[in-house]
């Protein structure tokens, strides 16, 4: 898959910093504000395109029904959307990629076991993520930016409703210096699994330049698509004075640009000045070779890789009864490198779902019903493997297990 716009890609600045100097209220919705105020955008817009912004991004960030019912709002989804992508599309006309954007939705998995609920939230975050994205699909944007994702299984959730579209779609997660995201993923397998499952780019937002840069020296590696670096300037609300200069901003890009990144832009703090001064930081910057196949045998979970390479050792197929999380716990004793989980029924795709976190190997389901793979696939938060030695048919196996970027083995 080869990406679909030219590299280097400059992306824009901030929107809530601009519009906070604009004396936009703090806690109001931000959508229904810049509606009230067109032309902050407007300006704003224009500056970033003039600093070299080859795509701006519309400003549907929170204009998902979730947050914007936060506000009593959720009424008014398709109108903001559809609102806030004709203004930006009318700004830049062609001048600009127009990209709409995704938020997370603020819809948490319970994490009481008594209580868990990941089948139920992960259908309430397809069904808000298709929704938004029927309408900006609808409005005309050119591709999909998956913002600050705080966690893998959310982000999961976005890029599968995001590739219905058929759009291309750029996703971000927002993880502190350690690679780990608000809900515990880590970056590394959250890049793996998402790459698998169709993603044009993958990378980081919402952080320092700086802290930004091991990880994606570790990510180039196995990174089969472009990598992202949407970098924060400092807190939208912070003084100018407490926020990285444009000129130190672009400096600190250098080591990222070193590290492969080749989409790139600014998030929290960072006006079209930042803009300018990163754009000259990336005349003449010499291609990048992504790695085809680098990740051909790296299966994950949302904290963990598994570095396969081809010699696979599965154990004994487990059933995924009441039993499996402790089957899952003494089969690490075992001289196996990859746990086989067969699956019958949607009961038991949920069970393994629910289990899975125990396993301290990878995970291959083998199953012969293509309703209960698809389900055991879509609620595994990580890549799986994906048992060929099954009576369902082949291609039907590897079409399912393609959606979801699994190794079919």
């Amino acid at each position: 898959m080869s990406f679909p716009y030219h590299l280097p890609l400059l992306l824009d600045g901030a929107t809530e910093t601009h519009c906070l100097a604009a004396d936009m209220p703090h806690g109001v919705c931000t959508e229904q504000w810049i509606l009230e105020h067109p032309e902050v955008l407007s300006q704003l817009q224009h500056a970033f395109v003039a600093a070299g912004s080859q795509a701006v991004l519309a400003p549907t960030f929170g204009a998902n029904r979730a947050r914007l019912e936060l506000y009593g709002l959720g009424e008014h989804m398709v109108q903001f959307n559809q609102k806030l992508v004709s203004l930006t599309r009318d700004t830049v006309g062609t001048n600009a990629l127009v990209g709409g954007t995704l938020s997370p939705t603020g819809i948490l998995i319970s994490d009481e076991d008594d209580q868990w609920d990941g089948d139920v939230v992960f259908q309430k975050w397809l069904t808000i993520y298709r929704e938004q994205i029927s309408i900006l699909r609808e409005c005309g944007v050119d591709f999909l930016f998956l913002d600050s994702m705080t966690g893998l299984p959310e982000a999961r959730a976005a890029m599968l409703a995001a590739k219905q579209s058929h759009l291309p779609v750029l996703c971000c997660l927002t993880a502190d210096q350690t690679g780990r995201t608000l809900s515990g993923s880590l970056f590394l397998p959250s890049l793996i699994t998402l790459q698998a499952m169709g993603a044009d780019a993958v990378g980081l937002s919402c952080s320092i330049p700086e802290d930004m840069v091991d990880l994606l020296e570790e990510a180039r590696m196995f990174a089969t698509v472009p990598l992202i670096a949407k970098a924060d300037a400092g807190l939208s609300e912070a003084d100018e004075e407490d926020r990285l200069a444009p000129e130190e901003f672009a400096a600190q890009f250098s080591p990222i640009l070193r590290a492969g990144a080749r989409v790139v832009g600014g998030c929290c703090g960072t006006t079209p000045e930042h803009i300018a001064e990163l754009s000259r930081f990336l005349r003449d910057l010499p291609p990048v070779k992504t790695r085809v196949g680098a990740d051909d045998f790296v299966a994950t979970r949302e904290d963990e890789a598994f570095f396969l390479g081809d010699d696979i050792l599965l154990s004994d197929p487990i059933p995924c009864d009441y039993g499996l999380a402790d089957a899952l716990i003494d089969i690490e004793d075992e001289q196996v490198n990859v746990v086989k989980v067969q699956v019958h029924n949607s009961e038991e795709a949920r069970q393994l779902a629910m289990d899975a976190q125990m396993s301290r190997l990878p995970i291959s389901i083998l199953s012969d019903d293509p309703d209960a793979l698809d389900e055991a696939l879509m609620l595994y938060h990580g890549r799986a493997l994906v048992d060929s030695d099954s009576e369902m048919d082949e291609r039907l196996l590897r079409r399912i297990a393609e959606r979801y970027g699994a190794i079919v083995y």
